[in-house]
């Protein structure tokens, strides 16, 4: 069974940095794309942004300049680096995978249990 698990998150003040990270652990033959989500309270699950396994990148326009996404195939972890957060970055941060755990296995879309992000002053 493959898993995820998140960690960074915490209280920091506008302007300030986070830097998150999301390692996959279990039975895993190769990981394809990682991205970073969020879900501010009363609000819709959205796109923060993705990378795919050779390292391309894509961004939604929020945080575009701000926030860089990055991963270490060696380590199964993806990582989100957010400078300049604003009080709008505030909300529970979700990674997933796109996750074969065999060769003969499919794609499986696994999603973390989040991360709280709380940016206030």
């Amino acid at each position: 069974q493959v898993q995820l698990v998140e960690s960074g998150g915490g209280l920091v003040q506008p302007g300030g940095s986070l830097r998150l990270s999301c390692a996959a652990s279990g039975s895993i033959f190769s990981i394809n794309a990682m991205g970073w989500y969020r879900q501010a309270p009363g609000k819709e699950r959205e796109l923060v942004a993705t990378i795919t396994n050779v390292g391309s990148t894509n961004y939604a326009d929020p945080v575009k300049g701000r926030f860089t996404i990055s991963r270490d195939n060696a380590k199964n972890t993806v990582y989100l680096q957010m400078n300049s957060l604003e009080l709008e970055d505030t909300a529970v941060y979700y990674c997933n995978a796109e996750i074969r755990s065999s060769k003969w296995a499919a794609r499986s879309l696994i999603w973390g249990q989040g991360t709280l992000v709380t940016v206030s002053s």
